[in-house]
């Protein structure tokens, strides 16, 4: 099964279909399509998904991308079609988290050959990282009076209905979603200054919704949990965080109102950034003027009704992008490798879907564990970033080969535009 052969792994009759995997097992009600040919597919992630497909709300087949990892309930890189139910633990609780590129008119030759002073630009227009644990001070939210024009953007577009969500579930509320609004994370979220094969400059960003989505998608996991204890479901559930909100429960109208919510936040975040670095990095005096002639939004952890094999489903994409025939995303590489721009091909069997990036190859500690400074050095030659102890958890060799996870999903999505990272700013 792609390059894992372990006998921990569940024992699937499997179906080499060509470009993907078809694989069945005794206690799946639905099968297992697995675009994972020449990736890592591991014991414990295939034991998940297999969780999944045992699940009675899941609708026709699961899809497994080539970037998946083992995640919270369900895998990293998994696409779940549900009918009358959602899994909370299944979209996760970076809602809405996904990219935003845009291509500038910019060329590679315009940069001065310091590359340093537009990272510190970059750095400085948008909050990034975490310390104090999160609470007053972090350097991942403003600090004092949060910018006028984001405050505006809250006030009109997020600010009644959040107040309404969390009159209804106060322990659902946030302490800072204004706050952390156009503001970037730590962990895999990122800012980047790429060039493209035509040495045209993107700058491409990773977020979502921040604490206010991380909150929601804790509550509702957990509300979940309780409704299966009282619906007297628990017990055979393969995963506890794979209970379900039943569309016939008050909860489930709520949870689709907080994630609606929590996806618009997490557009608009990533708006706003852009816009505050588009606007920074001009000032500097160090590039010439340019303007922006291409840009894409896309989501990759999030729920979407749509309709698949003549059905009306909950289509849940988790670390998975749309991909239909007129649909465009961005594909994020690591700090050190490509990224791509891509067109989906609308391949149905998939549920118009491709992989979201290229997927953690091994854990935080583990990287932390296997790689040195002088390690992340070597690899991320030719990258202005930072190159210190504490994003090793990010090196790129914690991930997966991007360009064996393109290959691997050829025939779900065409490489546009290669990207090459020239700047990378993480928390």
């Amino acid at each position: 099964m792609g390059t894992v052969a372990v006998a921990e792994a569940p024992a699937f009759v499997r179906q080499d279909l060509g470009t993907y995997y078809r694989l069945e097992h005794p206690d799946a009600r639905v099968p297992i399509l697995a675009w994972v040919k020449g990736v890592p597919f591991e014991s414990e992630v295939q034991r998940q998904v297999l969780n999944l497909a045992r699940m009675p709300c899941v609708f026709k087949q699961v899809v497994v991308l080539p970037d998946v990892h083992w995640g919270i309930g369900a895998a990293v890189g998994s696409v779940i079609a549900t009918r009358g139910a959602i899994i909370p633990a299944a979209v996760g609780v970076d809602i809405g988290c996904g990219v935003r590129a845009v291509r500038t008119t910019l060329v590679a030759g315009q940069l001065p050959g310091d590359l340093k002073p537009l990272r510190s630009v970059i750095e400085a227009a948008v909050p990034h990282g975490r310390s104090q644990h999160g609470q007053r001070g972090d350097v991942g939210a403003w600090q004092g009076e949060v910018p006028r024009e984001v405050a505006a953007v809250y006030q009109q577009e997020l600010s009644a209905d959040y107040e309404e969500l969390c009159r209804k579930h106060p322990d659902v509320a946030h302490p800072r979603p204004l706050g952390q609004l156009g503001s970037l994370g730590t962990g895999n979220h990122f800012v980047e200054v790429c060039a493209d094969d035509e040495d045209r400059i993107w700058i491409t960003l990773h977020s979502g919704s921040r604490g206010a989505g991380n909150a929601i998608g804790r509550y509702f996991t957990h509300l979940a949990r309780r409704q299966a204890h009282d619906f007297g479901y628990e017990a055979w559930l393969p995963d506890r965080d794979l209970a379900y909100l039943t569309e016939s429960s008050p909860a489930f109208d709520d949870y689709l109102q907080a994630l609606h919510w929590a996806q618009r936040y997490a557009v608009l975040n990533r708006r706003l950034m852009m816009e505050r670095i588009l606007e920074a990095l001009p000032k500097t005096g160090l590039l010439p003027g340019y303007r922006i002639d291409d840009e894409i939004d896309c989501h990759h952890n999030y729920v979407a009704r749509e309709e698949h094999f003549n059905r009306e489903v909950w289509l849940t994409r988790k670390g998975a992008i749309r991909a239909g025939t007129e649909d465009r995303g961005l594909v994020p590489g690591s700090m050190g490798g490509p990224s791509f721009v891509v067109r989906g091909k609308g391949e149905r069997e998939s549920f118009m879907s491709c992989s979201h990036g290229a997927g953690r190859a091994m854990s935080r500690n583990k990287a932390r564990a296997t790689f040195t400074v002088e390690d992340h050095i070597r690899a991320t030659a030719g990258v202005e970033c930072r190159k210190d102890a504490d994003v090793i958890d990010e090196t790129p060799m914690a991930y997966k080969d991007v360009q064996a996870v393109m290959a691997a999903q050829a025939d779900l999505a065409e490489i546009v535009h290669t990207l090459h990272p020239l700047i990378c700013v993480k928390g």
